[in-house]
């Protein structure tokens, strides 16, 4: 009797196997299909450039990057560039007139040095893509500016204010500033602190990034400069505490502060400078220039001033339509840089048509654009030949009652 029982497991697994097979097929069939479908913000992943989009009839499909922190902290402000760069993408597709299609891919780098070259490295990998708005930190800009030089994919950067990256040794070449940088922002504060205020003693404190130690050595080289006696601090962001440095700067006899830093820190360290008592005009620059300063902050945020080298798009007569929209399309009022990265986007977009039915390749397009001279809503944008932005203009903003007020030009409000 064994061998007949053996026979019928043995039938029995052969008819199992069979129905196995018959269920896995279409399973595998539709996995496939499934990883099919999975993409980026452009779609799909292109090994080589100018494919034609589906739908798109004989129209070649290019890609413009975008890199910034996107999720961690200080993540609003580069939230606040990709709706504006977005926005221009989707604007000029709608209108229909464009030789191409576009598409948009985001990177997220987390407003980090460390993860900065590998975001990087997923846009230059992507052939397609043309040519990047961002990224929009200065720490990663540093970090990533190497590879993209390297690739000669040209960055764009509405926010990356550190000086030094025009620097010649750094070989940058592919990197273009789209705003003026910290020497116009340092500048102003110590203007408007020396000359508006007329204070005579400032403590000036940075937050130990790219970003902050570049802003608050301009801010001390040209309050020095003004007569003005300057002290000073360095604090890592992501401090724990910052009551020991709030204490010093009540008991240094300072007549105002300087803080070179983000919002993420600057919400607690306000709170602090309050509870210490510390009454004097408090200053930090377009890193704490957004409305999650004073959510974090609260009534501690009130008084500050915060300075940036962009005017608010809420309030000035030529970016009311692109306000309008904004608000359409995101259901919330654009902010710091918003107006300037859509105006950045314009521009590539503007470069990119200028290649007509040709293919557009990475090295021409950094050629355009080093050469471009292109009237945004915010300003003319356009290029030192070391890639330094080609103007100085810095605006000022203070929080009053909850609400960050824009104040102006500090050079008109000064007085020259």
């Amino acid at each position: 009797m064994r061998a007949p029982n053996f026979f019928y497991k043995g039938l029995g697994f052969a008819v199992l196997k069979r129905r196995v097979i018959k269920i896995a097929l279409p399973i595998a069939a539709a996995a496939l299909v499934l990883s099919a479908c999975g993409s980026d913000d452009d779609g799909d992943k292109k090994k080589e450039g100018g494919s034609t989009a589906p739908g798109g009839g004989n129209k070649p499909t290019w890609t413009i990057g975008f890199q910034a922190g996107l999720s961690g902290e200080n993540a609003q402000l580069g939230i606040n560039e990709e709706n504006g760069a977005r926005l221009a993408v989707e604007q000029a597709n709608a209108k229909g007139d464009l030789p191409f299609t576009l598409k948009f891919k985001t990177s997220d780098d987390e407003a980090s040095e460390t993860k900065s070259v590998s975001a990087a490295q997923k846009l230059i990998d992507d052939n397609n893509v043309v040519a990047v708005v961002g990224p929009a930190f200065s720490g990663p800009t540093k970090a990533a500016s190497p590879n993209y030089a390297k690739a000669k994919l040209a960055t764009v950067s509405p926010s990356a204010t550190n000086p030094s990256l025009t620097n010649a040794e750094n070989n940058f070449t592919a990197f273009l500033r789209g705003a003026p940088n910290d020497n116009a922002q340092g500048g102003g504060m110590a203007k408007y602190l020396s000359k508006k205020l007329q204070v005579k003693k400032v403590f000036v404190v940075d937050d130990k990034t790219e970003y902050g130690v570049g802003l608050s050595k301009v801010a001390k080289d040209e309050l020095t400069k003004a007569g003005v006696q300057v002290v000073s601090d360095s604090v890592p962001k992501a401090t724990p505490d910052y009551g020991p440095i709030s204490t010093k700067i009540k008991n240094s006899g300072a007549d105002a502060m300087i803080y070179a830093g983000y919002y993420q820190d600057g919400a607690p360290f306000a709170k602090k400078l309050k509870e210490a008592g510390f009454t004097g005009p408090k200053f930090s620059g377009d890193g704490t220039n957004d409305s999650q300063f004073v959510s974090l902050a609260g009534d501690a945020a009130n008084d500050w001033f915060l300075t940036c080298p962009c005017a608010d798009a809420n309030v000035e007569a030529a970016t009311k339509q692109f306000t309008d929209d904004y608000k359409k399309r995101f259901n919330t009022n654009p902010s710091t840089y918003s107006a300037e990265s859509f105006d950045i986007a314009n521009l590539v977009i503007d470069q990119m048509k200028s290649f007509g039915a040709e293919k557009i390749t990475r090295e021409a397009m950094l050629t355009k654009l080093k050469g471009a001279s292109y009237k945004g809503l915010t300003k003319t944008f356009k290029f030192l030949p070391n890639g330094e932005f080609d103007g100085a203009t810095t605006f000022i903003y203070q929080v009053k009652g909850g609400k960050i007020g824009y104040m102006g030009d500090i050079d008109q409000l000064v007085g020259g």
